[in-house]
This record gives C-alpha cells, sequence and structure tokens, in this order.
C-alpha cells in the first residue's frame, strides 16, 4: 500500500475511534464542558490510547487532564513503566502523579490475591489524588473486549444479573470510561494510524490466571468455532442485562424499605415475616442491598452466602447465624435477620484462654459437591474466628504465597471429608509441610514461640484421624499441593 493510501487509511481510523469516543462521552453524560479529568496510565496500549485520544478532544470539550500512574513493584519493568509515562506527560505539557507502593506487603498483611490487592491500592491512589488536587473525574482504559472477558469470567462461575452486567461506562459518577465502545483491535489500530508508543504487560500471557486463559484461549475458540462476532455479542447481552438491573434496583429500594426494621451504620435488621411475602427473587436482591447497605460493597459475597441468608429467613430452627467475609455476621434474631459487624476481634483481650478455660468446640466441613457450592465459611463462634472454604482449580493458584498462615492450600483429593474443626487437645501431634517426621503440637508451639496463652485457642483441622492444619500455622506435608494435582481446597482465616 502507497504511503498516501496509508495516511488515508490511517486518518479513517484516527476519526472512526474518535467519533466512537466522542459518542459514548455524549450518552453516558461522562464529561462536562470545564471539567477535568484525571487519567489512569499504566503504559500499556489501552490506557496510552486513552490519554490521547481525549488529548485530541480537549479542545472540543473543553477538557483539563492530568495522569495518574501507580508503580505497583511486582515486576523488574515497573520503574521503566513509570518513566515512560513520566515522559509521555512531559512531551504533553501534563501534571503527572506518579506513586509507588508494595503490592506484595499489601497482600499479604490482608491476605487478598495479588489481582485483588493491586485494584484496591489503584483505586485508593487515584481516590487520593482526586481529593487532594480537586479533579472531576477519573478516566481508566477498560474496553469491549475488557468487558466480554469479564462476562464470561462470570458466567463460568455461575453468578446472576448483575455479574453478567460487566463493566459499567460510569461508577460512582466520577469513574468513566470512555474506550467501553472499542475493541482492542480498535485501540491497536488507532495507536499504528497515530504511531503511538505503548509497553505490553508481559504477565498477560500467563495463562495459570484464569481471566489470561478466557482472553488468550476461550474467546479465539469461540470466535473460530462458534461466532466471530462473540465479543459485540456478549456487550449486548451486558447493556441489556444492566440496564435491567438498574430498573430493578428501583423495585428492590421500594421492597427493601417495607422490610427494613432499623438501620444505621455498620448494621441493619430486616423482618424475616415481610421477607417471607416477597418471592424468591426479590428476597435475593433485598439480602444483596442490605449488605451492601452496611459493608459498602459486594465484594466477595457470593450466591452462597445469600443463599445461607435465605435459609436463616425460611426456618428458626437453623443454625442462627450465617458469617460472611470482611467481618460481617448475620443472626437471625427472633422474627428478624440482622445484619452487622463482628466487632469481637476488636475486644477479644489476648491472653484470656488458659488450659483449663480453654473453649471446646467441633465443627464438619462437608466435602463441597462443586465449586458452585461455595465459599464455606465457618465461625468459630467460641473465639471469634472465621474460616472461609473454597474450590478452585489448581491452574487459579498461581504461585502459592502464605502457605500454612493465613491463607493455606489443600490438594483436595488429599483429604478425608467430612473435615473436623476443634480445639487443641493434650497429646496432638501433626507432621508439619518440610517435615519428614510427625511431631506433637505442643512443641511445634515451643519450637515456633507461640506464646502459652493463644495455644489454647488454636484450631486444628482434622482429616480422617490426621490434622490437616494447625490453623494459622502449618499445614501438613501429605495434604500439600503435588505435581498431579487437579483441584485445590483454599482456606483463608480471620481472626
Amino acid at each position: 500500500m502507497s504511503s498516501s493510501a496509508n495516511r488515508f487509511t490511517h486518518k479513517g481510523i484516527r476519526r472512526r475511534v474518535l467519533g466512537s469516543v466522542r459518542t459514548t462521552i455524549a450518552e453516558f453524560g461522562m464529561i462536562r464542558p470545564g471539567e477535568t479529568v484525571l487519567i489512569g496510565v499504566s503504559g500499556g496500549p489501552d490506557s496510552v490510547a486513552l490519554l490521547h485520544m481525549l488529548n485530541e478532544l480537549v479542545p472540543e470539550l473543553s477538557l483539563k487532564l492530568a495522569v495518574a500512574h501507580l508503580n505497583h513493584s511486582l515486576r523488574k519493568e515497573a520503574d521503566e513503566e513509570a518513566a515512560f509515562v513520566a515522559s509521555i506527560c512531559d512531551r504533553l505539557g501534563l501534571a503527572c502523579h506518579i506513586s509507588k507502593v508494595d503490592v506484595f506487603g499489601y497482600r499479604r498483611r490482608h491476605k487478598l490475591s495479588i489481582e485483588a490487592a493491586g485494584r484496591r491500592m489503584r483505586y485508593a491512589f487515584y481516590k487520593s489524588v482526586i481529593e487532594q488536587y480537586g479533579y472531576d473525574k477519573i478516566a481508566l482504559g477498560h474496553h469491549a473486549d475488557d468487558n466480554a472477558e469479564l462476562v464470561l469470567m462470570f458466567l463460568l462461575r455461575g453468578s446472576g444479573p448483575v455479574g453478567f452486567s460487566g463493566i459499567p461506562p460510569v461508577r460512582e459518577e466520577t469513574i468513566i470510561r470512555p474506550l467501553i465502545r472499542l475493541s482492542r483491535n480498535d485501540i491497536e489500530h488507532y495507536l499504528e494510524a497515530v504511531d503511538l508508543p505503548s509497553i505490553s504487560d508481559r504477565s498477560n500471557q500467563d495463562n495459570r490466571f484464569l481471566r489470561n486463559r478466557i482472553r488468550n484461549e476461550l474467546i479465539p475458540h469461540l470466535q473460530r468455532s462458534y461466532n466471530p462476532r462473540i465479543i459485540p455479542a456478549l456487550n449486548r447481552l451486558s447493556d441489556i442485562l444492566r440496564d435491567e438491573s438498574n430498573w430493578m434496583a428501583e423495585v428492590t429500594a421500594t421492597d427493601y424499605a417495607q422490610v427494613l426494621i432499623a438501620g444505621g451504620k455498620g448494621q441493619c435488621r430486616l423482618s424475616a415475616v415481610s421477607l417471607m411475602r416477597l418471592s424468591t427473587a426479590a428476597r435475593r436482591r433485598v439480602i444483596r442491598k442490605a449488605i451492601s447497605e452496611v459493608k459498602g460493597d459486594l465484594r466477595r459475597i457470593s450466591f452462597a452466602h445469600v443463599e445461607a441468608i435465605l435459609g436463616l429467613i425460611a426456618s428458626s430452627s437453623q443454625r442462627p447465624v450465617v458469617a460472611l467475609p470482611e467481618g460481617l455476621i448475620v443472626r437471625r434474631i427472633d422474627d428478624s435477620i440482622c445484619i452487622f459487624a463482628d466487632d469481637r476481634r476488636k475486644t477479644a483481650r489476648p491472653g484470656v484462654f488458659s488450659e483449663k478455660s480453654a473453649p471446646h468446640f467441633r465443627y464438619r466441613v462437608q466435602r463441597p459437591q462443586s465449586p458452585q457450592h461455595l465459599p464455606i465459611v465457618i465461625l468459630i463462634e467460641e473465639i471469634g474466628w472465621r474460616i472461609t472454604f473454597a474450590v478452585m482449580d489448581v491452574a487459579e493458584v498461581g504461585a502459592v504465597h502464605n502457605t500454612g498462615q493465613g491463607v493455606v492450600f489443600f490438594d483436595i483429593d488429599s483429604l478425608t471429608f467430612p473435615l473436623i474443626l476443634r480445639n487443641v487437645q493434650p497429646g496432638d501431634r501433626f507432621t508439619p509441610i518440610g517435615l519428614n517426621g510427625s511431631q506433637k503440637v505442643k512443641k511445634f508451639f515451643i519450637d515456633h514461640k507461640v506464646p502459652q496463652e493463644r495455644r489454647w485457642e488454636c484450631p486444628v483441622l482434622i482429616s480422617g484421624e490426621h490434622i490437616a492444619w494447625l490453623v494459622g500455622h502449618r499445614i501438613a506435608d501429605g495434604c500439600k499441593l503435588t505435581p498431579d494435582t487437579q483441584w485445590v481446597l483454599r482456606a483463608e482465616l480471620a481472626c
């Protein structure tokens, strides 16, 4: 193709892509004239394209732009990426806010996945910059392919309509995604047309992670064998369900007001009788809304959690408490369903237990029939500890960090169900991972300098007749992951 033809083609691509962004901004009311927009730029193709597209639209939209970049310290190229973003801003004459954080350390402290820790720290950084400098919006580079991948991920996990709604074009009135109607190919063609460099994240090719397998394997297979336009189809589904979810949110608000007995900071109380008068679908939505009101969001709240709460509503004879992630408790009290933060971890005094006063408890953990039945949350009420069990494909585990501490991984086929969670008893022995022979739990405590007053509250997880996990310390060697492991039981402790 001649250089003049190339110029004509590139001009057409640029015009079409900018037209799509312009239309998206107008359709969702993303930006008003005169507003200041902070753009999250990683240095990858999507965010670099977003920065330059918005910069091209500055005159007609009367925008003021700035850039934020968070160095996650996860890869050796991270410092180079930060320098690359700074150089772009210098060339365009834009303010650039760069910060460096320790995502690995944050992940360990808060017992999160790397992805969740990075996302939480990133959004906290954006929020702090917006508040400090008074920016009106934060623009992010999510696009149509990202949305399609997320919809498929939720489908594979058995999500409901809210999950299928995908990535919202506008969230909380300040987070905007102007590229949400563009495909990855559109973005790559735009970068080529305007001759813009970017940095590719090699971790996106690591197919140990589910999101990458969906992007690199599942979607290409669906395009080849079923529907070459699967991405637009998934985005259309997402749009439909997002609109319907927004409509249902208005209906749910009315139902919620009718069943709410009392609500306040960090807690709410619902009428079980009034909830039973609603349809099952309405009950689920009201419960999710109640959790969101107390918790502030619905992260880590699964279908299994909601179904467990439905059990409290339907029968007062069931165990009257359900433990939720991040320290929430749902308890049935007479004809009320109470959702509140579990403050026992804040108020419990260390060293209250001795050998004579140690609490005695015993909880059964049944083998899950499928990942859709998870997570299983066990609240050890006697000591205020909470343990969450979840099943995953071994490929989803990735690098195993913190094994034997707050988050552990077992080869599920090495376990004998039902598992038993009970208190430590005199004479208990186990074989810690990495040790050839067994040893008394008491000796393990002594060797690892566990204070005596903390030993008596420590649970053990029993598989068959053997200790599989000295909770909060070490798993048994016979339960570890091996090259033959296919399915993994993940256990997470909160205490």
